[in-house]
């Protein structure tokens, strides 16, 4: 039995619109999807909204609706936008199901029977103000790494580094934009930072799963040493309860890899797979495409927990770039920044797919839309190389094999075979149309 192939790309996150940039790894995934179908490999490409955590709660907040309807309504218009782009999911589903709150609830089970969770009281940043704890979202100041100031409370978007909200220098909450003060909050730990797991996934990112520039950016974070990883939110969040905790959270940070799984389950449900046929089996491979600003939580976190609780861990893990727009980042003030629907209204989607094509390479660099670029491009090779193909192609046909079209004599899995001289699709080829008729 050949394996079959499980694609995901990154869960979109529901809280706006999907934009030229999301598209470079939706289009190109869908591509390499295709391409792996076309040659008869039982592949299936699966996606789904990351519908939880916080700025989805303030966004809802600010329009005057609740988190469900927010991600409802978002997830109505992504589907629109794939849709537009060609971008053909074999399934799409949205983390904030009860798929994926089940599977959340038996890993969590499972991570804490096995002894790789822990509680520990810590300090937390509480606005007197909102009368709350912040969580990473609510709560913005100066990155105590490299100093970038207006950034959130996990992750600096200037140098990728990771930290606690109280780490931050000069915080303030996003709602009122007083100064937090600290108080102390009972957590749970993935223990990350254990030897044994350490010792995992140094000798994993060096397995050939992850490209070697990927894999020594990421052997820098575990020579630095690894932090366990809280999974766990203070109430009020949008997410997944902690079922044997009050008001606590999971962190959308673990629900949200594991959609993966649910999406897959949700696709497998008509199709007589179970979840070990998918997740824990040698007959499934499992590939990820990401983006390199996510890659600390797909390359570390992620395989451990998988490892953690006997999932099937991926065989790999392609990382891309980001998209640059005539040389610089996506910028609204610049007008660069481009909404897909809006790109849809004013150019020809396959366009774009094409372009996307050109640059598809095995690299993690970011990806430049040059405009100039791209019109000589499209008129170039799409418009004038294709048109000239297709114009000597049909007097082929006219002239040659008068206008009849058929089968190809041979399938698309034979034709990737190594060819042997009793039979290969040339000599069935010739067995079918003779020279004299061709």
């Amino acid at each position: 039995m050949s394996q079959r192939i499980l694609v995901t790309a990154a869960l979109p996150y529901a809280n706006g619109s999907i934009h030229i940039g999301h598209l470079v790894e939706y289009c190109q995934t869908d591509m390499y999807v295709r391409a792996l179908k076309q040659l008869g490999e039982d592949a299936f490409y699966i996606c789904a909204n990351d519908a939880h955590g916080t700025p989805i709660e303030i966004n809802a907040g600010k329009m005057g609706i609740s988190p469900e309807t927010l991600v409802a309504r978002v997830h109505e218009d992504h589907k629109a936008a794939f849709n537009r782009f060609g971008v053909a999911f074999d399934h799409f589903g949205i983390t904030h199901s009860e798929t994926n709150r089940k599977v959340v609830e038996e890993v969590y089970q499972t991570l804490k029977d096995s002894g790789h969770l822990e509680l520990r009281s810590v300090d937390g940043n509480w606005c007197e103000h909102d009368q709350r704890f912040l969580p990473d979202r609510f709560i913005k100041g100066t990155c105590p790494k490299c100093s970038a100031e207006d950034q959130y409370g996990d992750v600096c978007e200037s140098c990728g580094a990771t930290y606690a909200p109280t780490d931050l220098k000069a915080p303030h909450c996003v709602l009122c934009g007083n100064s937090p003060i600290t108080r102390s909050s009972e957590h749970t730990f993935f223990k990350l930072s254990s030897e044994k797991t350490t010792r995992f996934l140094s000798d994993w990112i060096r397995s050939g799963t992850l490209q070697e520039d990927v894999a020594n950016y990421v052997g820098n974070w575990i020579e630095t040493g690894l932090r366990d990883w809280c999974i766990s939110r203070d109430g009020p969040y949008f997410g997944f309860k902690i079922p044997d905790q009050e008001n606590k959270y999971f962190y959308v940070w673990l629900d949200a890899p594991l959609g993966y799984v649910a999406a897959s389950m949700d696709w497998a449900a008509d199709k007589g797979l179970t979840q070990d046929d998918l997740w824990r089996s040698e007959d499934t491979r499992i590939e990820h495409v990401i983006g390199k600003d996510i890659v600390y939580f797909h390359t570390l976190f992620w395989p451990a927990i998988l490892q953690s609780v006997g999932y099937s861990l991926p065989a790999k893990i392609h990382v891309h770039g980001m998209l640059t727009v005539n040389g610089t980042k996506m910028s609204k003030s610049r007008g660069t920044f481009i909404n897909a629907s809006t790109f849809a209204d004013h150019f020809e989607p396959e366009a774009l797919r094409y372009y996307y094509a050109c640059k598809y390479n095995s690299q993690s660099d970011d990806l430049d839309l040059s405009f100039d670029d791209f019109i000589l491009r499209i008129n170039g090779e799409l418009v004038n190389k294709h048109a000239n193909l297709f114009s000597r192609a049909s007097q082929f046909l006219s002239k040659k094999i008068d206008g009849k079209l058929g089968e190809l004599p041979f399938s698309a899995e034979e034709a990737q075979q190594a060819p042997t001289e009793e039979s290969t699709p040339l000599n069935q080829a010739e067995e079918l149309w003779p020279a004299g008729a061709r």
